[in-house]
């Protein structure tokens, strides 16, 4: 038995059952499930989800202030006025930055972008900035991807005179700036879709300044729409589904360069976005000015670009090696400190670089389960500033927001937020969130959670409804990439990666095979009976190699809801084979007072072992006496892991046994030849007959037991008036037909025939519960 790492949703009734092929014009019964689970039910609503067109996108004039925006800028175009545009140095900023760029001068604006410093200015609009703005001749500033908070930096371009419009997409906060404009789905209740990127506001900007919509813009658009992690549903799903197709045929230089220097072929896809070029432009911004990312993809010669891209590609390896090094110290102060982690991981020191500490907190969040809030002390100013990531059951926004009074400066989503935080009020901010959290949360909403979509069988998988199902591209937030149930026993299991930490399996259907990989998850190795009944959850697709496609399943979690047993009957190097995790109970049984089990285990009588009402593991070292001793045992516990470490030293099975007409013909030749001596003739007469000298011997032990013989110094005659008894009468018989069936039941069995022998006696008190259930509904 191993339990799932995570909370496995289940959502379906019951998994889709019969023939699951195309039906002629249709979609198999396994896309319409997938399909109704978003929400999507009639024939024309399906078209439309799996067929976008750009009809679908909504009139950019409905949202408030476009008209307003759009009239000023013309204006300041007409009269030769510069406008500024005003970016943020994630992904998603640095492509809206780029984006409104060319727009303006597209509509024949004279422009310029700026991007503050992470470091030496923060997250969005400053006063500085606005007064450098001013100060050079700016009368226009465009925010993009940033400003809905920026209150007072709004007054202040106010006084200075400059006209501030806002194009954002973040959270909505208790008051608004006073902006010449705000143009922000959340704030126009006219708009019909609220969750588009801030590179998918400012497309829109972009739509209504130039008059129509601007399809060549879409390979920057995807960029921030995957990157930022915003629903891929309503217009997003549109301009991410033909973004990728700009993207993956773009001849923008930058783009290209990207390309070369990620070794980028063929077509790309939401992961590629999401992996390979999100994470290298959202380097730059972590490490240094985001400039640079923004004039590549601004960037004409393919020959700068090129310069630029490897440049960047150098700050992404310096990034992610930062990332591990702090990750490292973080989940060290979590442990240390606090032993195991609070509700809420609130961790902060001082020369950490704030530009990646999202990604630590990420980090933190998968390992430990728990939102985390991620500082990097700034000790001269007094301030802590960094970024938060969160679980699905815990709103960081939200909850964040009902201690807005602890914070400097706070900004962000349910799931991800930045934040400044003056020094002396980390432990309080640190024990609201824990407060907040155990009014809120449940011991349930700490486990990550797997959405399922469906059980499939593995003779259900296909390639022709794995690229149905691909049509559902592109997944990400919102449209999640569909999680299937398996089950089945794998046909082969091994550790794969040069650390042997992933599992790589091959599950043999009836007239399919898929490949199961585990990342992650090699340390279930030794946990896992190779004869195990797996049930898994994971993604569906195909493995392409040197032409060949093959099925595959990537697997998210592994669990198996049966007891297992592990066969090292005759073993002699019982701790390669077996791993004894530290934190579950197990024991070692001996029935023959062995005073030594492997990995320092106590050995235990069966009394010992029927104890304690459960076992997670019990290695069974040597046989039983008699098999009452081991089924009396297994009846009173309950064990998740059983393992069958015994061998013997010598066999009674691979001995002759007697037949009755082997004992008959012995007594009769005694009774012809009046005496037999053992000493003399015993291996002669076994060589002759092809018998055992072992069984010359137990015969006649057997017939000395029933006094049909007399045994002195080795020689046997008969008894003059011997009684009438069975064989069975003898002791000795008995005890050696019992050691018999014990070694052909436990030591000389196959595996399957072992497994049903265990079935019968173990875990009883279990079954008898769940028959109990049973009967009482």
């Amino acid at each position: 038995m191993i339990e799932s790492k995570m909370k496995w949703k289940i959502t379906y009734n019951d998994p889709v059952q019969g023939d699951r092929s195309s039906r002629p014009g249709g979609l198999t019964p396994l896309t319409k499930q997938l399909l109704e689970k978003r929400g999507i039910f009639e024939p024309e609503a399906e078209q439309r989800f799996l067929h976008p067109s750009f009809e679908q996108l909504h009139d950019p004039f409905l949202m408030e202030g476009m008209e307003k925006a759009v009239a000023r800028v013309k204006e300041a175009a007409a009269a030769g006025e510069p406008v500024l545009v005003f970016g943020d140095y994630d992904a998603d900023g640095v492509s809206s930055t780029t984006l409104m760029i060319e727009a303006l001068r597209e509509a024949g604006v004279e422009c310029d972008f700026y991007i503050p410093n992470r470091f030496t200015e923060g997250y969005g609009p400053n006063k500085e900035a606005f007064q450098f703005a001013f100060d050079s001749g700016y009368g226009v500033i465009i925010t993009v991807d940033t400003g809905i908070a920026a209150v007072e930096e709004a007054a202040f371009a106010k006084e200075l005179g400059l006209d501030l419009i806002i194009t954002d997409h973040h959270e909505v906060q208790e008051t608004l700036p006073d902006a010449f404009a705000i143009i922000h789905p959340k704030t126009s209740a006219d708009y019909p879709f609220q969750e588009l990127a801030g590179v998918g506001v400012a497309f829109k900007f972009a739509h209504a300044l130039l008059g129509e919509c601007p399809k060549h813009f879409l390979d920057l658009v995807v960029i921030g729409t995957i990157a930022d992690l915003v629903p891929l549903v309503d217009e997003n799903r549109v301009l991410s589904y033909f973004g990728l197709k700009a993207i993956s045929q773009s001849k923008r230089p930058g783009i290209q360069a990207l390309r070369n220097v990620c070794s980028i072929e063929g077509e790309m896809d939401e992961e590629t976005i999401g992996f390979t070029i999100g994470p290298r432009i959202n380097a730059v911004g972590r490490l240094q000015d985001a400039a640079p990312a923004v004039d590549l993809l601004l960037s004409e010669s393919l020959e700068e670009a090129q310069e630029m891209a490897a440049f960047i590609n150098q700050l992404n390896q310096e990034r992610q090696k930062i990332v591990a090094a702090i990750a490292k110290e973080a989940e060290e102060m979590v442990v240390n400190e606090q032993g195991v982690a609070d509700e809420v991981i609130v961790v902060a020191k001082e020369g950490w670089n704030p530009g990646v500490l999202g990604i630590v907190a990420s980090k933190l969040v998968r390992q430990f389960d728990r939102p985390a809030i991620v500082l990097g002390v700034d000790s001269e100013k007094g301030v802590a500033k960094g970024s938060a990531r969160s679980i699905d059951a815990f709103d960081m926004f939200t909850n964040c927001m009902e201690v807005r009074h602890r914070f400097l400066h706070f900004g962000g989503h349910a799931q991800a937020a930045g934040m400044t935080v003056e020094l002396d009020q980390l432990d309080a901010l640190r024990e609201d969130l824990i407060g907040i959290a155990r009014k809120k949360l449940s011991a349930d909403d700490y486990q990550q959670v797997l959405d399922i979509e469906t059980t499939v069988a593995v003779d259900d998988v296909s390639l022709k409804q794995i690229e149905e199902i691909d049509q559902l591209r592109p997944f990400g937030m919102g449209n999640p990439k569909p999680l299937f149930h398996l089950k089945h026993t794998p046909k082969e299991v091994r550790l794969i990666g040069s650390k042997k930490n992933h599992l790589k399996f091959q599950f043999q259907g009836e007239q399919v095979k898929v490949d199961g990989i585990a990342f992650g998850l090699g340390e279930l190795y030794t946990q896992l009976s190779p004869h195990a009944v797996m049930d898994f959850v994971g993604e569906l697709g195909v493995n392409e190699w040197n032409g060949r496609k093959n099925l595959q399943v990537m697997i998210r979690d592994i669990s198996v809801t049966e007891w297992q047993l592990f066969d090292h009957r005759g073993s002699r190097h019982l701790e390669k084979n077996i791993a004894v995790p530290p934190q579950e109970k197990y024991g070692a049984v001996s029935f023959q007072d062995k005073e030594a089990a492997p990995f320092d285990l106590p050995v235990l009588k069966p009394e010992q072992v029927m104890d304690e009402s459960s076992w997670d593991g019990l290695l069974i070292l040597d046989l039983p006496r008699e098999m009452k001793e081991l089924t009396s045992m297994l009846e009173a516990v309950q064990v998740k892991k059983v393992y069958a470490c015994y061998h013997l030293e010598e066999s009674t099975f691979l001995k002759t046994w007697p037949s009755r007409d082997h004992f008959k013909w012995f007594y009769g030749m005694l009774l012809k030849r009046g005496r037999f001596d053992m000493n003399k003739e015993a291996d002669l007469l076994a060589g002759r007959k092809g018998w055992d000298r072992s069984m010359v011997e137990f015969i006649s032990e057997v017939f000395f037991e029933l006094q049909f013989v007399k045994i002195k110094d080795g020689i046997l005659t008969v008894e003059s008036e011997p009684s009438q008894k069975d064989l069975r009468e003898s002791s000795l018989y008995i005890e050696r037909e019992e050691q018999l069936k014990m070694e052909q039941t436990l030591y000389y069995s196959t595996y399957k025939e072992l497994k049903e022998w265990f079935d019968r006696y173990l875990n009883q008190r279990s079954k008898q519960v769940k028959e109990e259930v049973v009967n009482g509904l």
